[in-house]
């Protein structure tokens, strides 16, 4: 009989030890939307790394701005990595939604780019930028030309929130064509169309101009609008997020952007986080 009890207690730790070994080895899946590029790109070159943390990360490709903030909100999406602050905010409050950031990533430069003139300055009197309809890159717009001498800003405007009506001076009475999807930019700048056209970091990558390269004026590292992953009010501390952002804050994964996009996107963090 003790001998009966003995091999069977045996078996019992055993089968505790079998159920203890599979808890700890089970995944949690992590299903985050995404811009194609970079952000795709960013999300799978750290797939690997999150394997070993036990997230199984499943990215799903958008090419656009406006389905992945909704599948994020109606539960579809774990995160989002695709947009930046000022973006985020400006969809909350048309959507009374209550989306927030777990944190910074990196930055696209935003930029102005011609075929027909070499730099902001050479713009003639009258030219017509091209711009899109996302009000929340207006202020990086704005920026870009207030740098260049072109523009003034009204005095106590919040540049995040600026719009074209806050432009105080236009010294080349330039015009602002604003009623444009983001993702057909580069096919304007590639047929001519305008004199100048603002395109995203991510769509001229994808149309393969290179921002670095072919931009007649970058916004520059310091702006405010690092792209961001954007979660439900609430979730940015679960362990799954936690660990998403430890990855793509870390040291490896920032100069690793630093080298793959060579300036045409720029890590927050370049020593990491």
């Amino acid at each position: 009989m003790k001998k009966w009890i003995a091999g069977f207690a045996s078996i019992i730790a055993v089968a505790l030890l079998l159920v203890g070994c599979g808890k700890s080895t089970k995944e949690t899946t992590l299903t985050v939307g995404a811009s194609n590029v970079p952000h795709a790109q960013i999300l799978k070159h750290v797939k690997p790394q999150l394997k070993k943390e036990g997230i199984n990360l499943k990215v799903k490709v958008f090419q656009d701005y406006v389905l992945p903030n909704k599948s994020l909100a109606n539960k579809s999406l774990d995160a989002n990595y695709f947009q930046h602050t000022p973006f985020l905010n400006n969809w909350n409050k048309k959507n009374n939604g209550t989306l927030v950031s777990a944190g910074k990533v990196h930055l696209e430069p935003i930029g102005v780019y011609s075929q027909k003139y070499k730099s902001l300055k050479d713009l003639p009197d009258g030219a017509t930028i091209l711009v899109s309809n996302n009000v929340a890159d207006y202020g990086r717009v704005l920026t870009i030309l207030k740098d260049a001498g072109l523009i003034t800003i009204k005095s106590g405007t919040d540049i995040t929130t600026a719009t074209f009506d806050d432009i105080a001076t236009n010294s080349k009475n330039l015009k602002f064509k604003t009623d444009l999807e983001p993702k057909l930019m580069p096919k304007f700048y590639q047929q001519k169309e305008g004199d100048a056209v603002v395109i995203n970091a991510n769509y001229a990558e994808q149309a393969g101009i290179n921002p670095t390269k072919k931009a007649i004026a970058l916004e520059k590292n310091s702006s405010p609008y690092a792209n961001i992953v954007a979660v439900r009010k609430g979730d940015t501390d679960k362990p799954a997020i936690k660990k998403l952002m430890k990855v793509l804050q870390s040291k490896s994964t920032q100069q690793w952007i630093q080298k793959e996009y060579k300036g045409a996107v720029v890590p927050v963090y370049p020593n990491g986080k």
